[in-house]
């Protein structure tokens, strides 16, 4: 009687001890989960900037500037329907560009940048969500 009641508690402890861990496990694997939708939306954010703020500077040659204006039309069209993603372009001494200066969102006919020209490009990121939806272009 003394040896079953030793081994009724032994197995009873030995089940507590696998509920505990099962437990902590599932506990880990949730928090686990957590981290990582964070780091996978930190990536997608540069990803997302990095196609843009790569032409930021103060002396931009024109051909870039022409290829950042590419870029960022080919991205209002891949996200028309997602306004959070759409990037609105603004030019500053918009009468030295030469032509119809572009403006907003790219959809309006506009100008290429001169390529003998030099312009500083300014990215700006939403507060919210972190994506560039501003870019400014400056003739220099």
């Amino acid at each position: 009687m003394e040896n079953a009641s030793k081994a009724l508690i032994i197995a009873g402890a030995i089940l507590l001890s696998i509920l505990i861990i099962s437990l902590g496990i599932m506990i880990y694997n949730q928090a686990a989960g957590v981290a990582d939708a964070g780091a996978v939306d930190e990536v997608a954010v540069s990803s997302f900037n990095q196609k843009f703020s790569q032409y930021s500077g103060t002396r931009v040659r024109g051909a870039q500037v022409n290829s950042l204006l590419d870029q960022i039309k080919s991205n209002n069209i891949t996200y028309q329907d997602d306004e959070t993603r759409k990037i609105n372009v603004t030019v500053t001494n918009a009468g030295e560009w030469g032509g119809t200066a572009p403006t907003g969102d790219l959809s309006a006919v506009y100008s290429k940048a001169s390529t003998g020209s030099t312009y500083t490009v300014e990215c700006t990121p939403d507060a919210d969500s972190g994506y560039i939806t501003a870019v400014s272009i400056t003739v220099n």
